[in-house]
């Protein structure tokens, strides 16, 4: 398989893994292979850039569709649970509104040939690297996603239960749990996305003067 194949593999794992939790969230068979969808779809992330590398298939547009599939999968996963009730509805307006952010300076980043990995990265201090770049880093993030994911939707069950035996405030102590994992991803995301929005802030200015105005353009092109 290509990195983009594995990449649509991933996003299409995302989205099997929400479906047999909406449709199939009480049957057992379901939330297994559910929370096996959801481990492949953030497993996934890894192998992708692991193929580009390791075979020369790396392209920039392949890098977006890696970073595009993150995106999809969080703001999925995130909207998901929030709708369920399980989240607050302003953890998945946070993803959003980060990841917003982030591509836009990624993106300014790239038009001056800073992108990717190594010295073309835009990250150039060793702290921000550590936190973004590192495979300490990375590794820990994804598998606290994983971890928040598959038990939020191994907790859907236990929401719609209205039963005497499960007690009311086991109920509450598990979705306590689920809420501190989410807080925990949320803080997570806050503070790697630190790094790029502050070396990133400075190729803003850069693209600005790299490109010319609409009226100088239109000039050059007349002669």
């Amino acid at each position: 398989m290509t990195p983009n194949q594995v990449t649509a593999t991933r996003i299409a794992a995302a989205f099997a893994a929400v479906a047999l939790f909406t449709f199939f969230g009480d049957a057992p068979a379901a939330d297994l292979a559910a929370v096996l969808l959801t481990v492949a779809a953030i497993a996934l992330d890894g192998v992708d850039g692991y193929i580009a590398r390791t075979r020369g298939l790396a392209t920039p547009l392949g890098a977006q569709l890696d970073i595009l599939g993150d995106r999809v999968v969080e703001n999925l996963f995130f909207t998901f649970f929030a709708v369920a009730g399980l989240v607050s509805l302003w953890l998945p307006i946070l993803f959003f509104v980060r990841g917003t952010l982030i591509d836009l300076l990624r993106g300014m980043a790239s038009r001056v040939g800073r992108n990717g990995f190594g010295e073309r990265s835009m990250l150039e201090t060793w702290w921000g690297r550590a936190l973004v770049a590192s495979r300490a880093s990375r590794a820990a993030y994804a598998i606290l996603k994983c971890v928040c994911f598959c038990y939020l939707g191994l907790l859907l069950p236990v929401a719609r239960w209205h039963t005497d035996w499960l007690d009311t405030n086991v109920r509450h102590s598990l979705l306590l749990v689920g809420q501190i994992l989410a807080a925990a991803a949320a803080v997570f995301c806050v503070v790697r996305a630190v790094p790029v929005a502050w070396e990133g802030r400075r190729y803003l200015g850069a693209v600005e003067r790299k490109l010319p105005a609409r009226g100088a353009t239109a000039i050059g092109a007349i002669r």
